[in-house]
């Protein structure tokens, strides 16, 4: 089966909806180039917005590929604001007053990304920009009022830090199967080395969903320990690999290699006798499923937030942290030097 199912795919089918402009800034971002992962959250994004143009008649047309270029430019700051209200509410009323903010903020960074590439990188055939006024400018993103105590504070309880990251995959691998049906059974079987090699490599390389799916058969190199992933931004990167992990990634290195395909993936699914590359859906599914049988569903961001913090506890250096999760700047890292660890509250007690 080809690469082009998954994210490109679904890519694909969406740019039939866009119109051309919207079409012009996805071929520019895939030569970045963005993620395709990326790129579909940004159309998912595009379309809320293009459609909520349309039920709000601010553009009289039956589809969105019909919205102009001009229509575009002229929505005005109180329509964005309505845009952003009823975005908010949704969300609101879907996850709860305190979780939205990050889903809302996504979606506001999607139309001002959308806004600036048309206002500053397009180019018709006098050399001007497609658009001169950029109303997403007037409109901004709302920060989260958390300190990184609290944030800290929420994640613990979450967190397998210490013994209880190999006793989590040995809960896995050994314990795991006793709790569910004989039919469920059946299917954890299939796919248990696959599913130890991945819970174990978001553990060992604190790796992201994305990064993780993107991984093909010639980016690992266990010799090194390491593996190629394509970051944030399109930007290529080479990421140690703790050893703890390379048992479980080379017994599934094993098996898919021997598996007749031409997909590169490293990650598949088998599925109706169809092979194809694993999406962060299906990823984000089995995560929920083990951690929440061992002892608190999690995600794989969660299990991202775990290696960080142990290799924090260990190093004491943020910028290692920051240059294993492929950040920028160390500020993202902040938050692991707020996260106590159980030897830190040993300490504590002690006083």
């Amino acid at each position: 089966m080809s690469e082009n199912h998954g994210y490109q795919y679904n890519v694909n089918k969406l740019m039939l909806e866009f119109p051309n402009y919207v079409n012009e800034y996805i071929q520019s971002k895939r030569v970045v180039p963005l993620s395709e992962a990326s790129i579909y959250e940004y159309c998912l994004d595009f379309r809320k917005y293009l459609q909520w143009l349309l039920d709000g008649s601010i553009t009289n047309h039956n589809q969105i590929k019909e919205i102009t270029l001009q229509e575009l430019e002229n929505v005005t700051k109180h329509e964005l604001e309505d845009f952003v209200l009823h975005e908010r509410l949704r969300l609101e009323s879907k996850c709860g007053s305190n979780a939205h903010t990050s889903a809302l903020n996504r979606t506001i960074a999607a139309i001002k990304s959308l806004y600036n590439y048309l206002c500053e990188q397009t180019e018709d055939e006098h050399g001007n920009t497609y658009m001169t006024r950029n109303v997403s400018r007037l409109i901004h993103i709302r920060k989260k009022s958390e300190t990184l105590h609290y944030r800290a504070a929420q994640l613990e309880g979450k967190l397998f830090l210490g013994d209880e990251t190999k006793a989590f995959l040995e809960f896995v691998e050994h314990n795991y199967e006793n709790s569910i049906s004989n039919r469920a059974r059946t299917s954890f079987k299939k796919n248990k080395i696959r599913d130890l090699a991945i819970l174990s490599l978001f553990l060992s390389s604190g790796l992201r969903c994305a990064e993780l799916v993107g991984i093909n058969l010639d980016d690992l190199n266990l010799e090194a320990g390491k593996v190629s992933v394509m970051r944030k931004e399109g930007k290529k990167d080479v990421v140690p690999i703790a050893q703890f992990s390379h048992k479980y990634i080379n017994d599934y290195f094993v098996i898919r290699s021997s598996i007749d395909t031409e997909i590169q993936a490293f990650f598949i699914t088998d599925y109706d006798q169809k092979i194809r590359k694993i999406s962060n859906a299906s990823i984000n599914k089995l995560v929920a499923k083990y951690s929440e049988a061992y002892k608190v569903r999690v995600t794989p961001h969660t299990l991202r937030h775990t290696f960080a913090t142990r290799l924090y506890n260990v190093s004491h250096s943020q910028v290692l942290v920051s240059n294993q999760l492929g950040h920028s700047s160390t500020k993202p890292t902040e938050l692991y030097t707020h996260i106590v660890s159980a030897e830190a509250k040993d300490a504590l007690n002690k006083l």
